[in-house]
């Protein structure tokens, strides 16, 4: 089972705002990615969607859309507590299971991306990462061995860490190089 994990609970400090309510090209900026990780994972037997979020608006849209709504009471310090509150969603991990973690301020994720990260979540798969020539970010796939590794991160460090440790071992998946942009402020919307 592969366990795709929405991270939406943010605290928008750069934003001024719950920038994840604001409007991105015509609905709330968190629906993008939202509706793209739900397509993904429609008709499949072998994926589940969790959104981890405080608020009452996306939990009730992730409802809608099959995915369970994960609260992070503590989210406020740091991703961190974002990623455990997806994980005890996960929970228990089976030893053939992989966690998917997307961040709900990359509006412009292609359903085709997130199929190549779900085509990897196969034995032997240590973890993957999206990228655009050298750069690189979310969403990021950790196999279950990771997940202590994961859990064990604290206050605003997120699946990074997990990944650096081990560059030899990660995949890479290709994306367009709006796929990695996020929004962070006002300036950022179209």
């Amino acid at each position: 089972m592969t366990h795709m994990i929405y991270l939406a609970a943010g605290a928008s400090r750069r934003f001024g705002a719950d920038k994840l309510l604001a409007e991105y090209n015509g609905k709330p900026l968190f629906l993008h990615g939202l509706q793209t990780l739900a397509a993904a994972c429609a008709g499949r037997t072998d994926a589940r969607l969790w959104v981890v979020t405080n608020t009452p608006a996306i939990a009730g849209a992730a409802r809608t859309l099959g995915a369970g709504a994960v609260p992070s009471p503590h989210s406020e310090q740091g991703q961190s507590y974002s990623i455990r509150a997806g994980l005890d969603a996960a929970a228990p991990l089976e030893a053939g299971d992989f966690l998917l973690f997307a961040v709900a301020d990359q509006p412009r994720l292609r359903p085709q991306t997130v199929g190549r990260f779900l085509d990897l979540a196969v034995p032997g798969t240590w973890a993957a990462t999206a990228v655009c020539g050298d750069r690189v970010g979310n969403p990021g796939l950790f196999c279950a061995a990771l997940a202590p590794e994961l859990r064990a991160l604290q206050g605003d460090r997120g699946g990074r860490a997990v990944l650096n440790r081990r560059p030899d071992r990660l995949l890479r998946v290709p994306c367009a190089p709006e796929e990695l942009q996020d929004i962070d402020t006002p300036a950022d919307l179209p």
